[in-house]
C-alpha cells in the first residue's frame, strides 16, 4: 500500500516540542496513551530486545513530586539560558527557553508524564558503541509515541532535566535499580492544532557527501 506522502512529511516536519500549548485542564484518557504507546513499540531496537518500559504517571502527587526534581535539575539553567538568549538577540532561542520556563513553572499541572524506560544498566565505562546501541534502542519509540500523540491531537516534549535525579524519581515511582530512566515526557491536548515547520537551515550547508568538506 502506497503511503501518503504529504500526509506523513507534514507529521514528521510540524511535530514539534509543546510547551506553553499543552492545554493543562483537558484531561487525557489513558486509552490514548495505550494507543500511542502500541504504535511506539513497533520502533526498530537494538539486538531487538525490546527493553523498553514506560511508566506513565497521572497521579497529580506524583506528578507534583516529578515536577519539583524537574525544577531543582533545570532551574538555574534554564534561567540562564533565557537571560542569555534575549541578551543575543537571537528571537527563536529566547522564545524557546521562555516556553521552556513557562514548561517548568507548570508541569504539575500537565495531566500525564510519561517516563521511557531501558531494562538494564550500561556497565560502568561504557563506549560510544555500547552507548549508542543502548540509546538507540528506545529513542526511535520515543519518536514514534510522540508522532502518535501529534496524529491524535496532543502534544509533547522530550525533557532530560529530572534525570540529575534519577534515584530521588525512582523513588517516587517504585522504579527498580535495574531500570534506567531516558526522560520525561509530558503529554497533554494541544491548544489548537497549526502547528507549523520550525525555521532551519539549508541542509546543503550541514551535508558533507563521501567524506567531510570544510
Amino acid at each position: 500500500m502506497a503511503l501518503d506522502v504529504d500526509t506523513c512529511d507534514h507529521l514528521l516536519s510540524t511535530t514539534r516540542a509543546v510547551r506553553r500549548r499543552l492545554d493543562l485542564t483537558r484531561p487525557v484518557p489513558r486509552r490514548v496513551i495505550s494507543e500511542c504507546l502500541e504504535i511506539a513499540v513497533q520502533a526498530p531496537t537494538g539486538s531487538n530486545s525490546q527493553n523498553w518500559r514506560w511508566v506513565v504517571v497521572d497521579d497529580a502527587d506524583q506528578r507534583r513530586e516529578l515536577a519539583a526534581l524537574y525544577r531543582r535539575g533545570g532551574e538555574a539553567y534554564l534561567t540562564g539560558a533565557s537571560e542569555r538568549a534575549d541578551a543575543s538577540g537571537d528571537s527563536q532561542t529566547a522564545r524557546v527557553f521562555s516556553s521552556a520556563l513557562y514548561l517548568m513553572e507548570h508541569l504539575h499541572e500537565v495531566p500525564v508524564h510519561v517516563i521511557p524506560c531501558l531494562s538494564g544498566r550500561p556497565g560502568v565505562g561504557a563506549g560510544v558503541t555500547a552507548l549508542g546501541g543502548y540509546f538507540a534502542s528506545i529513542y526511535p519509540a520515543v519518536w514514534s509515541f510522540q508522532l502518535a500523540l501529534r496524529a491524535r491531537g496532543l502534544g509533547s516534549c522530550l525533557t532530560t532535566l529530572h534525570l540529575g535525579f534519577e534515584r530521588e524519581a525512582a523513588a517516587i515511582l517504585g522504579i527498580p535499580e535495574h531500570v534506567v530512566q531516558t526522560a520525561l515526557i509530558p503529554v497533554a491536548y494541544t491548544l489548537g492544532t497549526d502547528f507549523r515547520p520550525a525555521k532551519r537551515g539549508p541542509v546543503e550547508t550541514i551535508t558533507h557527501w563521501n567524506g567531510w568538506r570544510d
